[in-house]
């Protein structure tokens, strides 16, 4: 399977999402924003769902991936 972020992309986002004391809303906005920069959509539904798993499981990397990979919407 190709990965469709770099770990580089990753870090930067996990590190961003850890560095911020966010409320649900704006990690969500964050995972929306990531993705539009990188030619991806994703619903602010999925976003939130995406974010939500992201934070239960401490931004752990391999989450990171998996989430934004089932969340992105070739744009």
């Amino acid at each position: 399977m190709v990965e469709k972020f770099s770990t580089t992309d990753l870090a930067a986002l996990r590190d961003e999402m850890l560095q911020n004391c966010m409320d649900s809303w704006d990690a969500a906005r964050m995972v929306q924003l990531f993705l539009m920069g990188r030619g991806y959509g994703v619903s602010p539904e999925a976003a939130r769902d995406a974010a939500s798993r992201m934070e239960g499981a401490g931004c752990a990397m391999d989450v990171i991936q998996t989430e934004l990979d089932r969340v992105a919407m070739v744009m």
